[in-house]
């Protein structure tokens, strides 16, 4: 369940209708410059031939990554949202879910970085990513 304020002056889309939600993302924790996620491996993650689908790990790297971002930026009245998002797939998952754990690598006035790690059930990494977050004032 994402923990970071909606932005201002736009719509807010319920959790269960959003990417995020149809996917079953699920943000475990978020500390300073870190955090993890997961979601479980079902049917409505996998490609047509049974592994788990690339996008998934992309998409699961960059909320987590932008969730952790509006967690520090939020109250200070800024908005984050994703701007790159470099995934490499490295092996076929195994097990009933994947855990996200973020590592923030730079953390600047407009932009931050993440490195992503993408582990299974059998604690194997399975992907990487690099996320690049903006940062910008809400006014």
């Amino acid at each position: 369940m994402p923990v970071g304020m909606p932005p201002t002056g736009r719509e807010v889309v319920a959790e269960q209708d959003c990417l995020d939600g149809v996917l079953g993302f699920e943000v475990v924790s978020i500390g300073d410059g870190e955090a993890v996620a997961r979601f479980a491996v079902t049917d409505r993650v996998r490609q047509r031939f049974g592994l788990v689908h690339g996008g998934a790990y992309a998409a699961l790297a960059e909320m987590i990554a932008t969730e952790a971002t509006v967690a520090k930026v939020h109250a200070d009245g800024f908005d984050a949202m994703g701007t790159s998002n470099d995934t490499s797939f490295l092996k076929a998952a195994r097990g009933d879910a994947i855990t996200a754990s973020a590592r923030a690598i730079h953390r600047g006035r407009t932009t931050w970085v993440w490195e992503v790690s993408h582990t299974d059930g059998e604690d194997r990494l399975v992907a990487v990513s690099r996320v690049t977050i903006a940062v910008r004032s809400r006014d």
